[in-house]
């Protein structure tokens, strides 16, 4: 095999975060005495936390920042009298309590096991290290890196220095990222100069310049691209 480590971003590549963030979400509106909160204010949040996500990968706000900040806009918006801070505490919280693994993920995993298996996320350290010990892929990871630990964020070329660092690898050719994200995951992987392979189920057309080594639709394209260095999609 080309590849001896595999860097995954964690949230929409192996764990739905679309379902995550839709119970932590109910649960803190329900916590603040906001039973249809959900319903009134999701699609209002989903915006506003797309922003601000965006902000963060182009160094505009910290994580500390946008974790009291869209909830913050979202009040003022609806004009809710909620504590944003209080709020993002429980909403933090109540993420690191969910666990939605994406179907086919452990057998891809366990079928690559002879890999270096690392985590490396944009998320909170203390949410995605709670969400990967409550699931059954608690013990298939070597690290879990975030951007909360490193002080930097995909697609910045240091946070893919310091994985490197501490994990001591010292040649950038036999290193795959794999992501969903073209913008952080694909532009990150770029940035530093290690191939890249962009995670695509939905076939989304890519309409930016970012231009990934690879393009998958399935785990399965994965494990045939890893085990045979195969272009599957390109």
């Amino acid at each position: 095999m080309k590849y001896d480590v595999l860097l995954f971003d964690l949230d929409d590549t192996l764990f739905d975060f679309s379902e995550t963030e839709k119970h932590a979400l109910d649960n803190s509106f329900h916590a603040f005495g906001l039973p249809n909160g959900l319903v009134d204010y999701r699609a209002s949040y989903k915006g506003i936390s797309k922003g601000l996500w965006n902000d963060l990968e182009n160094g505009l706000v910290t994580l500390s920042e946008l974790k009291v900040e869209r909830f913050k806009r979202l009040f003022l918006q609806h004009q809710l009298t909620v504590n944003p801070e209080d709020f993002g505490q429980t909403y933090i919280e109540n993420l690191g309590k969910e666990v939605h693994v994406i179907d086919g993920v452990e057998d891809m995993l366990k079928n690559l096991s002879s890999c270096r298996l690392v985590i490396l996320t944009n998320g909170f350290q203390k949410v995605q290290h709670a969400r990967i010990a409550l699931s059954p892929l608690k013990h298939t990871f070597e690290a879990i890196f975030t951007s909360e630990e490193s002080g930097y964020q995909k697609p910045q070329a240091e946070i893919f220095e310091y994985v490197f660092n501490k994990l001591h690898i010292s040649s950038k050719k036999n290193v795959l990222m794999i992501g969903d994200s073209l913008t952080s995951d694909i532009q990150g992987g770029n940035n530093f100069g290690i191939d890249t392979c962009w995670f695509n189920p939905r076939q989304t057309e890519n309409v930016t310049a970012i231009n990934p080594t690879y393009e998958i639709r399935d785990f399965a394209e994965l494990e045939q691209l890893v085990k045979q260095n195969v272009l599957v999609v390109k």
